[in-house]
């Protein structure tokens, strides 16, 4: 019988896989570019897609989204409550980002990963939000809606794991849109609602990843 991985290596490894910025090592690599320095400061695709094309967002994006599978693969699907965890701090460690002094992402490419082995209803809510979104150019929205519907989505068609992933992977992207990678030039309560809603300050150029 092969040996399982214990929950806390599940939940470490998970964290360590999203940690890596492919996004910014992408855009080192093609352009000379850090994405902290780029517009808003967001570790991004589009960030990167602005700086070095579609093809390394292309690259960028499938290893994204594979990095974040990674601990709800190691979980199994017999382990629920742990891969939802392990989702959760996939998520976390790409928005937080330990390689980038605590910067990152908003945690959308890697939640897609997650969520595809975990609970396919929420790949579908996020991938809908963020393409309605850059319809409509306002992927910041979009994947505000998105967030917010994917706790019922994932509570009614994963019951108690997916509750716990879908509370937890929007409680972790919303609260990165508040935080952002920068403190606001003139914080108050317009500007973090502009973030929550937009994922940017006024007046300033900013999308999710």
């Amino acid at each position: 019988m092969t040996r399982r991985p214990s929950p806390t290596a599940v939940i470490a490894l998970g964290w360590l896989a999203g940690s890596i910025p492919f996004s910014n090592i992408a855009a080192r690599i093609r352009a000379g570019v850090d994405l902290r320095d780029v517009g808003g400061g967001t570790v991004s695709g589009t960030a990167l897609l602005g700086v070095a094309g579609f093809g390394p967002l292309a690259v960028a994006g499938v290893c994204d989204i594979a990095k974040g599978a990674v601990g709800p693969v190691l979980a199994g699907r017999d382990r629920p409550m742990l891969a939802a965890t392990a989702t959760v701090a996939a998520v976390a460690g790409h928005n937080w980002s330990p390689w980038l002094g605590g910067a990152g992402g908003r945690g959308i490419s890697v939640a897609m990963g997650s969520l595809l082995v975990q609970g396919w209803p929420g790949t579908v809510v996020l991938a809908s939000g963020l393409a309605a979104g850059r319809l409509c150019r306002q992927t910041g929205l979009g994947g505000f809606v998105a967030d917010v519907a994917l706790v019922p989505v994932l509570a009614r068609t994963r019951g108690r794991a997916g509750l716990l992933a879908g509370v937890g992977v929007a409680g972790v992207m919303l609260a990165k849109r508040l935080a952002g990678n920068r403190p606001p030039t003139r914080p108050g309560i317009e500007v973090y609602l502009h973030r929550l809603l937009y994922d940017r300050d006024p007046g300033a150029e900013g999308t999710t990843a």
